[in-house]
């Protein structure tokens, strides 16, 4: 196997897993010695191990499943979990402006990007997707949108039921109202929008300049052996 030939998504793949490796060894060493450098560090910990269970799935999952993802999905889902559970988590990166806005752009985009696979898979076999770039591109983007919308639907339905303000309606003990209420929930959307929004122009754009590159954005089967799955 030639390391040139790695994909891309491999190499993102193991950046991920050795970060979040090193936060275990540097971060639980100081917790076993009884001098934490975050709140909560044992959560913390039991995080981002979970986030190594995680970034592990795509793989096992190729593997049992013998197809390929789609590699705009799994470039997109690596960067997502880096930012989510090692930066935003582990290293408390929440605390940055806007930080899990762009958290939604980019879970955006791989949503969009799942839509351009759930589109082709709609298809009959004699249809060829690469035929169909804004057809293609447009379910993807409402798809996209179509999920985020279904999140801010759950974070409305847990905080009625549980009262968890995960759509920041209060603030230091303090109900907001007017439009201060609504802006983490608005904000949140107008994040998904864009985030589908780039990823359906990015699919349009390829297939449209090489209509071959559509390979790239839905899932494929494997017709060689196992370690073919290292590569694009």
């Amino acid at each position: 196997m030639k390391i040139g030939k790695l994909r891309f998504s491999t190499w993102l793949f193991w950046i991920t897993i050795v970060s979040m490796v090193g936060y275990i060894g540097y971060y639980g060493y100081w917790f076993m010695k009884g001098q934490p450098k975050f709140y909560g560090q044992m959560l913390l910990l039991v995080e981002v191990f979970i986030g190594i269970l995680i970034a592990s799935l795509p793989f096992l999952i190729e593997k049992l499943g013998n197809f390929y993802f789609p590699q705009i999905e799994l470039v997109f889902f690596y960067i997502f979990l880096y930012m989510s559970i090692f930066l935003g988590s582990g290293l408390q990166f929440y605390g940055v402006t806007f930080w899990d806005k762009y958290e939604h752009v980019l879970s955006a985009m791989m949503l969009a990007g799942l839509g351009f696979s759930i589109f082709q898979g709609l298809l009959s076999a004699r249809d060829n997707v690469s035929n169909k770039p804004f057809l293609m591109s447009l379910f993807a983007f409402a798809f996209g949108t179509t999920c985020g919308v279904f999140w801010e639907l759950y974070e409305f339905t847990a905080d009625g039921l549980g009262g968890l303000n995960l759509q920041r309606y209060e603030e230091a003990g303090r109900l907001l109202v007017g439009r201060a209420a609504l802006m983490d929930t608005m904000t949140d959307l107008i994040a998904d929008l864009t985030g589908a929004f780039l990823m359906a122009l990015i699919g349009y754009l390829m297939m449209k300049q090489d209509p071959s590159s559509s390979r790239y954005l839905v899932f494929k089967s494997k017709r060689q052996n196992f370690f073919s799955s290292y590569y694009f």
